[in-house]
């Protein structure tokens, strides 16, 4: 691709190709026209030097999310006949179209979501409303520039796969995908791919709330979107769910985009690779005891019912399969409600292979396409079911559903399973 001149800004210089300049100038269309601007102003105010080309989109699309504005902007895209120039999916919706009469959105809401979904539809994005494409739809190469929203979807793509891309959340996303590029910076770039600080763990590490415990123990102190800890010492080789949950719980405590595991991430084969010739700021040692001690910082609110929930990230089928073992010939107990979420596809599996029946036959509602923390309405659905403690083995979940003023409170999947079918919190 041919490098022409130089476009200049006031925040800073990038160098476009002919084709970006075809863009720049609205030859493609005015939506693509508006979307490389953006790009370049948000390329120039994070130093970039250039666009760089992407292979895949996946975009934040939902009315709790985009708002009235976000609306707006995509009728707007959708009368200039706007579409994506790259695969493109999009991420978990903010509300379910199925008959939970305890979960029901605004009807006016529920209106708007359906409008986004045609709109988006129409500019040629799958709508797999999943926050889990790197198991269902799409697992980029190493070295493959892809533009990604949702934190949990980031983390996943630039650390177990080996992909380079930045947190994309609503108009960037929506601007790669049209445009077929996204500002070199950040975790495009080697520089910042670069172990920051050693994580020797110690600790066991034998059920998924584990590894959501460990991203809080790592994370919390950490708020640093570009710190990118290094993890060495791990005795078993983690699956894909167990480094789902790591990296949804990193970025959630502490907004990381990035984690190295040695001898597992395709980026870290030695430490020393990990590091990339840069030194350890400093080196946290986790134990069996410092998890024990996340689970017992956790206590139960007196008063009302208690929820408990599998979601934050949605589950794959091989969760759905965990819980459909755990659940049968079970029932939730009364006074508690029991809740998961998935994505279309895991559901249409776990239905055909009896998962649902299982779940559903033991009392459990599941939802499909959504994540239960960005319920649309959720505050109100808290209070009108009088739910006090929810109840997760969702490191994530736990950390950002408490702006709903849920008390909650992690556990092990097992033990999840226990509380919702004896209705004693333990």
């Amino acid at each position: 691709m041919q490098l022409a001149e130089e476009t200049r800004f006031d925040t800073g210089t990038l160098v476009l190709t002919n084709e970006e300049l075809a863009m720049l100038r609205g030859d493609l269309g005015p939506a693509v026209q508006d979307a490389i601007q953006f790009q370049i102003e948000v390329g120039s105010f994070f130093g970039a030097k250039r666009l760089v080309p992407i292979t895949n989109a996946h975009v934040m699309g939902d009315i709790e999310v985009m708002g009235d504005a976000g609306l707006d902007v995509l009728r707007g895209m959708r009368e200039h006949k706007s579409r994506c120039v790259v695969p493109t999916s999009s991420n978990a919706q903010c509300m379910h179209f199925g008959d939970h009469k305890n979960l029901q959105p605004d009807p006016q809401a529920l209106s708007k979501e359906r409008e986004i979904i045609v709109h988006l539809q129409d500019m040629r994005v799958a709508t797999t409303d999943s926050c889990i494409p790197y198991q269902t739809v799409y697992q980029p190469k190493v070295g493959e520039h892809v533009a990604w929203g949702d934190t949990g979807t980031v983390i996943y793509a630039n650390s177990v796969l080996g992909a380079r891309t930045n947190f994309e959340a609503g108009k960037s996303s929506f601007a790669a995908a049209l445009t077929g590029r996204t500002p070199a910076y950040g975790f495009h770039l080697d520089e910042a791919r670069r172990g920051s600080f050693l994580v020797d763990v110690q600790a066991q590490m034998k059920d998924l709330a584990d590894w959501g415990a460990l991203g809080k123990i790592v994370g919390h102190p950490h708020q640093d979107y570009l710190a990118v800890p290094v993890f060495d010492g791990i005795r078993t080789t983690p699956l894909s769910d167990a480094l789902k949950h790591l990296g949804a719980a990193l970025a959630s405590y502490g907004s990381m985009g990035m984690f190295h595991m040695v001898g597992v991430t395709p980026e870290a084969r030695t430490r020393e690779v990990a590091f990339g010739g840069n030194r350890s700021s400093e080196t946290m040692t986790v134990t069996d005891a410092d998890i024990e001690a996340i689970y017992r910082s956790y206590s139960y609110r007196e008063g009302g019912a208690n929820i408990v929930v599998f979601s934050g990230p949605q589950l794959s089928i091989f969760e759905m399969q965990d819980l459909a073992e755990l659940f049968k010939g079970r029932k939730v107990a009364p006074g508690m409600s029991a809740v998961i979420t998935t994505n279309h596809a895991v559901y249409s599996d776990a239905q055909r292979l009896g998962y649902v029946a299982t779940l559903e036959a033991a009392g459990v509602t599941i939802l499909q396409g959504v994540c239960f923390y960005i319920l649309q309405r959720l505050s109100q659905i808290r209070e009108e079911n009088g739910w006090t403690n929810l109840i997760s083995n969702s490191g994530k979940l736990v950390n950002t559903i408490t702006a709903h003023r849920f008390n909650t409170v992690l556990r092990r999947t097992a033990q999840c399973v226990d509380i919702a079918c004896t209705g004693e919190l333990k």
